[in-house]
């Protein structure tokens, strides 16, 4: 079924129609040349919590009932490819199109498109685009599976390049950091530049040196007059997390000059979101995440800015944000599932729930905001194993953080 400018969803629509996974979103990347976006994956939820279920869901429809009217998202699902090229680069704009609108349903149809091709024509940039979504559904393992294979056979530098920089990513995201400095390093000597020292400044930060690793950015940075927009847009938004994590102003300067040039960028609207939370300005919290309802992690945020700055109708987005979880709870579909534990703890002040979740996604997503939110939680909730579990975790490779108050 092709869209128009806006869909009008059927009963007999459903039929016909063929399945489509809706996993969770991912993070923030770039494009590297024609090659692929390097991601910060986003979180799924691993099984459902035992939660009431939401209003009694309607099944008895006419064939001609109207269910929902859906933007404009859907590609022509009835038209193959004629080649691996065209696959290749409708794949490439199908994750492009998740990451810069928030809408999941994109991953769907990417990961339609390439169950349909036939294993053995599979290209390097195929299986490096198949891991990227891999990555996006946390599906750690076949990702690096893929990512391995064309490290070990491609001879095609730009596949070799992409390919590293996804792996260091993917084990930076899991805090597997002696993984990710290995393969940080080996991107630097094949591809020396501001991409590369990023990659290394971020495993540095997060083993122990975060105030040096941000110095040496920042002045490489200023130093790189010949860079390209897209490897500046990447180091600014790491010395954002980086000054983040050492507490200072300059996080807020860093991701703005992202956003600046790249609105899009849900990942570090919502890195700065936060910051804007943590350090008492939620009315710049609102400002940013004004006009991204359908995005869980954007409009979670919006729902604990809101009462906090006076705002009115803070009790309409809980309710819709309460409703939306419930039911996808309820359907055991795919969720956020760092975003729903940020719900519980933070409006629900459900804080032993929160930590069941926030902990469950830890296991395989280890990023900052994935460790303070447990570390939150367990403070909140007083559960004296968990924060120990954490900070040995965080003493094993010398990581401090200003956002982890509740880490000594």
């Amino acid at each position: 079924m092709t869209c128009s400018a806006k869909t009008t969803l059927r009963r007999s629509d459903i039929r016909r129609r063929p399945a489509i996974s809706f996993p969770a979103l991912p993070g923030r990347a770039f494009w590297l040349g024609l090659g692929l976006r390097l991601s910060l994956a986003g979180s799924l939820l691993a099984a459902p919590a035992v939660i009431a279920a939401p209003n009694p869901i309607q099944n008895d429809f006419s064939d001609d009932a109207v269910l929902a009217t859906l933007p404009d998202v859907s590609p022509n699902l009835n038209s193959v490819p004629r080649n691996v090229d065209e696959l290749a680069d409708e794949v490439q704009q199908l994750i492009g199109q998740a990451r810069k609108t928030g809408d999941p349903r994109f991953l769907g149809y990417a990961e339609r498109l390439l169950q349909d091709w036939p294993e053995a024509d599979f290209t390097d940039r195929l299986r490096v685009l198949r891991a990227t979504l891999a990555q996006s559904l946390h599906r750690f393992d076949a990702a690096r599976r893929d990512l391995e294979q064309v490290l070990q056979t491609t001879e095609q530098r730009q596949q070799q390049i992409q390919s590293r920089l996804t792996l260091a990513n993917l084990e930076l995201v899991q805090g597997r950091y002696t993984n990710a400095h290995e393969h940080c390093q080996a991107l630097a000597n094949v591809y020396p530049g501001l991409i590369a020292a990023s990659c290394l400044a971020q495993t540095e930060a997060r083993t122990g040196d975060a105030e040096s690793a941000y110095r040496r950015l920042r002045a490489q940075l200023a130093s790189a007059s010949n860079a390209d927009p897209t490897s500046r847009l990447w180091a600014e938004g790491i010395l954002g997390d980086l000054a983040a994590q050492l507490g200072l102003d300059s996080a807020a300067v860093h991701w703005g000059s992202v956003l600046q040039h790249s609105p899009d960028d849900l990942y570090t609207r919502a890195q700065l979101a936060d910051w804007h939370l943590q350090t008492g300005n939620p009315q710049a919290t609102l400002a940013l995440t004004d006009g991204y309802g359908p995005v869980d992690a954007l409009a979670a945020r919006r729902a604990i800015a809101r009462p906090e700055a006076g705002a009115p109708e803070a009790e309409a987005l809980t309710s819709s944000l309460r409703e939306r979880f419930a039911e996808a709870q309820w359907r055991g579909t795919l969720l956020h599932q760092r975003d729903f534990a940020r719900f519980q703890l933070d409006i629900e002040n459900r804080p032993t729930l929160a930590l069941k979740h926030a902990l469950a996604n830890w296991e395989t997503q280890r990023e900052p905001q994935d460790t303070r939110l447990v570390l939150r939680a367990a403070h909140q909730a007083e559960d004296q194993p968990a924060l120990q579990k954490l900070r040995q975790w965080l003493a094993e490779f010398n990581q401090a953080d200003h956002r982890y108050p509740e880490a000594p």
